[in-house]
C-alpha cells in the first residue's frame, strides 16, 4: 500500500481532496506538523467529504519521526527541482510520496537528503511554478498505481 506524506501542508481543501484520494486508492496518508490548520477544519471536511473514515491518516510531530517508519520502504521526493519525470521511475505498492508545503516546498535539507533517483518531478512548462498540492498527489498515486496494477483496480 503507497503512503503519502504531505510535509506541513497549509491549505485544508487540499488536504482534504487528498484524503479523499487516499481513501480511493488506499493509501494511507501521514501529516506532517506543524498543519497550518486544524484537523476539524470546516474546509479539510468539506473538501474531504465523508472520506475521513475510510482514509488511513496519522499525524506526526516531525519529519524525522515519520521517516524512521518508513525505514524499510523506498521513498520518492516530489519535487520541481528534481531532474527525473515521474513516469521514468519504476514503483512498487510500497513505495512512498513525500510532498512539501504548498507556499515552500520541501526545505531543501531534506530534499538534498535524497539521492537523484528518488527525487521525481511532474513535467509541466518551462515558465510554470507547480501544480496544486491535491493535482500533483493524483497524479503521482495514479501513475505508481497504473505501475503496480492489479486485476479489479485495488492494490494488495
Amino acid at each position: 500500500m503507497f503512503q503519502v506524506i504531505l510535509h506541513q501542508p497549509e491549505i485544508p481543501p487540499n488536504t482534504g481532496n487528498i484524503i479523499r484520494l487516499c481513501a480511493n486508492t488506499g493509501a494511507q496518508l501521514h501529516l506532517i506538523k506543524p498543519l497550518g490548520f486544524s484537523l476539524s477544519d470546516r474546509q479539510l471536511r468539506r473538501a474531504g467529504l465523508d472520506y475521513h473514515e475510510w482514509a488511513s491518516l496519522t499525524v506526526h510531530e516531525d519529519l524525522a519521526s515519520c521517516l524512521k517508519l518508513m525505514a524499510e520502504r523506498r521513498i520518492f521526493a516530489v519535487t520541481t527541482r528534481a531532474i527525473q519525470h515521474h513516469t521514468q521511475a519504476n514503483y512498487t505498492s510500497n513505495d512512498v510520496f513525500l510532498f512539501g508545503s504548498e507556499s515552500r516546498g520541501l526545505p531543501v535539507d531534506v530534499l538534498e537528503s535524497f539521492p537523484q533517483d528518488r527525487r521525481i518531478r511532474i513535467p509541466m512548462r518551462p515558465a510554470s511554478r507547480s501544480l496544486n498540492l491535491s493535482n500533483a498527489a493524483a497524479v503521482i498515486i495514479y501513475e505508481a498505481w497504473r505501475q503496480a496494477g492489479s486485476d479489479d483496480g485495488a492494490l494488495a
